[in-house]
């Protein structure tokens, strides 16, 4: 049964069809007025056939039990509802969308008590008592999320700073050193272990940057400022990070990293590849080889340090070496600790 948004507009467009009764809709019609609609909506332009809006009239009867008759004028057949009030959308929820509203509100309350999403609450508890859907069931997904993280009392004003396109005046304290005041033209927020980060062009440091991150757990005041905004007109976001793990992008060439991983970890890692652009080299019965296309930056040293017992990086040779340092830096750490 098909529940898709294509699926949704044909439903409407025959609803519409169904309840007027100012003319005769058979099955021409009815795929004429889907197509419409799919065009409209879409921009769809090849349509459907007729076998599709039958099966479609077939779902509707399923799921809405749809008031539908079928009279015959010669040898065709016009469709309408047997009473002309009658509407899917004056109808009550099914079991089924019940059931999917329930699951998406036990969702949405993951967000309750979080400074930037105060308004939920009013509309979560709107939906809990019109549909009653409160305490009927246990929630069956589950998010990783830290409600007490510091910074998030400001996610809200900065998210509509975005949106507006309006500069901020940022206080900034990075860890062991002095707050400074940032004059920030925001883009873009992103959420990275379960921290968030704001990116931005840094009016002090746009000569020498396109972007700068700054972690909303060190920013300790922001002031709307009256300045004229500078638009990012260079970089798409959404490829932004393409080539890294993480939200640390440096401006350096993509390496070519090679990872001999033993096979006891290997599915873990294939099930959830570290990185978008992994592939295998090479398998044997002790060790499995990938190869991996990304800029090299902390967060991937972090990911690596996780694995260190397990794997063998065999390429580039400046990586190895400074996992290697860290690698001993963390044991030298760790025995002293152990000797005192």
């Amino acid at each position: 049964m098909a529940t898709n948004k294509h699926a949704q507009i044909r439903y409407q467009a025959l609803d519409n069809c169904f309840r007027n009764p100012s003319r005769r809709y058979y099955i021409e019609d009815l795929i004429e007025e889907c197509n419409k609609a799919l065009l409209d909506q879409t921009g769809i332009i090849d349509g459907v056939k007729e076998r599709q809006v039958r099966q479609d009239i077939s779902d509707m009867e399923s799921i809405w039990n749809i008031p539908l008759v079928k009279p015959r004028d010669g040898k065709k057949a016009y469709y309408h509802y047997e009473d002309m009030r009658y509407s899917i959308n004056n109808q009550p929820l099914n079991e089924t969308e019940i059931n999917q509203l329930k699951e998406t509100i036990y969702m949405l309350n993951r967000f309750k008590g979080m400074p930037q999403f105060s308004w939920m609450e009013e509309i979560l508890a709107r939906f809990e008592s019109t549909f009653k859907l409160r305490g009927t069931t246990t929630s069956i997904v589950g998010f990783e999320h830290n409600p007490y993280l510091k910074g998030l009392n400001l996610f809200s004003d900065i998210f509509n700073a975005i949106v507006n396109k309006q500069p901020l005046n940022i206080t900034y304290k990075k860890f062991e050193k002095e707050s400074k005041q940032y004059t920030f033209h925001p883009y873009f927020l992103k959420q990275y272990n379960n921290r968030w980060f704001l990116f931005g062009l840094c009016d002090h440091l746009k000569e020498k940057k396109s972007v700068t991150n700054l972690a909303l757990d060190r920013i300790e005041q922001i002031v709307y400022t009256n300045i004229p905004y500078i638009e990012n007109n260079n970089i798409e976001f959404n490829e932004y990070f393409e080539d890294v793990i993480g939200v640390t992008v440096y401006e350096k060439e993509i390496e070519r990293i090679i990872l001999e991983i033993d096979n006891i970890l290997f599915p873990y890692v294939e099930t959830k590849p570290l990185h978008g652009s992994q592939k295998i080299r090479e398998r044997n019965q002790q060790t499995t080889t990938i190869e991996l296309s990304l800029i090299i930056n902390y967060e991937l040293e972090n990911l690596l340090l996780g694995y260190i017992d397990k794997i063998r990086i065999m390429e580039p040779e400046h990586l190895r070496e400074k996992m290697i340092t860290r690698a001993k830096e963390a044991i030298e750490r760790n025995s002293e600790t152990m000797q005192m």
